[in-house]
């Protein structure tokens, strides 16, 4: 296939209807008059011929007149499976404003009535009591094709509303789009995937108009077999691929992640998307404050998947970018969860699996700090709470990843910021509702001195000395296509820990702060492309340097890298068509 660059000169032999049926060729009105002659569509569309641009604001109008998100939601859906280039050219236009519709927020609304909303498939539908005719399902849907991409969920997990069996799909396709808008991968090479093992929702189980497999989620070892059924058809069909896992629920996210990312360019973006993201903008705060990563104190709110991964893609970039061992990179951790500080004497039993590396030593565990811990209070489980850790830490970061509304107090701030001159606060918990504290009060509790991310977007607080400050957003899509599609420039066969913190530290060196201490961690939404394009470059460059990177890659020069990642990222505009009969279809 021909990228839509409008240079190229794509050869079809689709005519009439079928064509115009086509999302992936269709131009609409757009044809012109040749193309009309050769292809048959001089009696099927109006006189006039439109350009992209006044296309793209016939369906702004059609868009404005519409009540609600959810119904905004589903026209661009539609439009989608009209024509592919029309859509992507108006999100492209429309990129901060429509982000919210064809993803989160309301994209989880969509996924939750999902069967309700059911007009078309879109993607591949795995299901479990399929299981023996999978690879005749999936060739059904690779065979002749190219794929660069797979997006896959098992939907137990969904954008914080859990469980939502096959309305999975909608995240899987949402997450496909977001590679293409923002990171300029080829829809055509995008496979979006659900894996339907069933469900726990009862709503679901009970809905008489549900669309998926009606039982309850398979676990243990039929559900492991099936998922790695369905990874090893990857492995063996698209082995340049990336698997990207969405959305698993907290038992498997990490779990799977850790099996197959030595075996296949694998990546779990509430895993390592949150945790490059958030690393990124660490980065750049260290960068403010001239200091070191492994120089900090970091305590994180929230020992869950995104807590969890955040903690570790800190800790391995310490031990890459500030040359320390991993024991010690660890040391500069303290988590806490609904059991207050992880620390050894709570027991397997309560320090959740994955977090032990994290755990303090009860002798020792506020380090050097001149508080008496014996004088602070233990909760019900002989630990301690955020108050009484910050107390005692001092420390530089806060992260919050709790979904614990307001945890992070007035006291809790003000007593972070008395031991330290800028404090790095990151509320990152979704929806804004559910932030661990208001960047707004976050930087009035502490003079304005405060470095500010959060997990949503905030409009600007003000500086004591009247200036706007712009609160940061740790946006995943601000990195996350862009790690991507490095990986599927590079041919990789693992996406390593070290692409990833390059990719991060490029995000880091475009960030506004590092130019005005008073401004922004990160750049803004509004620039996510060529953010991305940026990441996109330094992962290939890393991949290069690691050695992981396909041969033919590895003799690129580093003008080269950036030249063959321009010309591989895909933009929405139209090319020229001719007829052949042996052309594409």
């Amino acid at each position: 296939m021909s990228k839509s660059n409008g240079s190229q000169v794509v050869k079809l032999r689709l005519r009439g209807q079928a064509l115009l049926d086509s999302a992936r060729w269709n131009k609409g009105t757009a044809f012109n008059v040749p193309e009309r002659k050769q292809f048959g569509l001089t009696g099927r569309l109006p006189y006039t011929m439109n350009t992209l641009d006044q296309q793209c604001a016939r369906a702004n109008d059609q868009l404005a007149s519409l009540d609600n998100d959810l119904q905004k939601n589903a026209f661009l859906q539609s439009l989608k499976e009209q024509n592919i280039v029309l859509y992507y050219s108006m999100l492209e236009r429309n990129l901060k404003d429509l982000m919210p519709i064809i993803y989160t927020p309301t994209e989880a609304d969509a996924i939750a009535q999902y069967s309700h909303l059911f007009r078309r498939s879109e993607g591949l539908y795995l299901t479990f009591p399929n299981a023996d005719t999978m690879e005749e399902d999936f060739l059904e849907q690779v065979r002749g094709r190219d794929i660069d991409l797979v997006v896959c969920s098992d939907a137990e997990a969904i954008l914080g509303i859990g469980d939502q069996g096959v309305g999975g799909i909608g995240i899987s396709t949402a997450k496909a789009v977001v590679y293409t808008l923002i990171g300029g991968v080829d829809p055509g090479k995008s496979l979006p995937v659900t894996l339907d093992v069933g469900t726990n929702n009862e709503d679901l189980l009970k809905d008489p108009l549900y669309v998926g497999w009606q039982s309850r989620r398979v676990r243990g070892k039929e559900y492991d077999e099936f998922i790695d059924k369905f990874v090893q058809l990857v492995r063996k069909y698209l082995p340049h691929s990336l698997l990207h896992f969405e959305d698993f629920g907290v038992s498997n996210a990490q779990r799977l992640l850790s099996l197959y990312r030595d075996k296949h360019a694998v990546f779990n973006d509430d895993v390592q998307g949150t945790g490059a993201v958030t690393l990124a903008a660490l980065m750049s705060a260290v960068g403010v404050t001239k200091s070191k990563l492994a120089d900090q104190r970091i305590i994180i709110f929230g020992a869950g998947s995104a807590g969890l991964g955040i903690a570790r893609q800190l800790r391995d970039a310490m031990v890459t970018a500030d040359n320390i061992s991993e024991e010690e990179a660890n040391s500069r951790f303290w988590l806490i969860d609904r059991f207050g500080l992880v620390k050894n004497s709570l027991g397997s039993e309560r320090i959740r699996e994955g977090t032990e590396p994290f755990a303090r030593d009860d002798d020792n565990w506020a380090g050097s700090s001149d508080v008496n811990v014996q004088e602070l209070k233990t909760n019900e489980f002989g630990s301690y709470g955020l108050l009484d850790v910050v107390r005692a830490v001092h420390p530089t970061v806060l992260i919050g990843t709790s979904t614990v509304a307001g945890a992070f107090t007035e006291e809790v701030v003000r007593t972070m910021a008395d031991a330290v001159e800028r404090p790095i606060i990151f509320p990152l918990s979704n929806p804004s509702r559910l932030h661990e504290v208001h960047p707004h009060k976050a930087n009035e509790w502490t003079g304005g001195r405060a470095l500010i991310a959060t997990g949503s977007p905030f409009p600007p607080a003000k500086m004591p000395h009247g200036k706007d400050y712009i609160i940061a957003e740790c946006n995943n899509a601000l990195i996350y296509p862009g790690l991507g599609l490095g990986a599927i420039v590079s041919r990789t066969h693992t996406l390593s820990d070290g692409m990833i913190i390059a990719g991060a530290q490029r995000l880091a060196a475009l960030s506004p702060a590092l130019k005005d201490p008073d401004d922004a961690l990160l750049p803004d939404f509004s620039d996510a492309p060529k953010v991305n394009f940026e990441v996109a470059v330094a992962v290939v460059q890393r991949g290069i340097g690691e050695g992981l990177a396909a041969d033919e890659v590895c003799a690129w020069s580093p003008e080269e890298v950036r030249a063959k990642v321009g010309e591989r990222a895909w933009r929405p505009v139209y090319a020229e068509y001719v007829y052949d009969e042996n052309g594409e279809e």
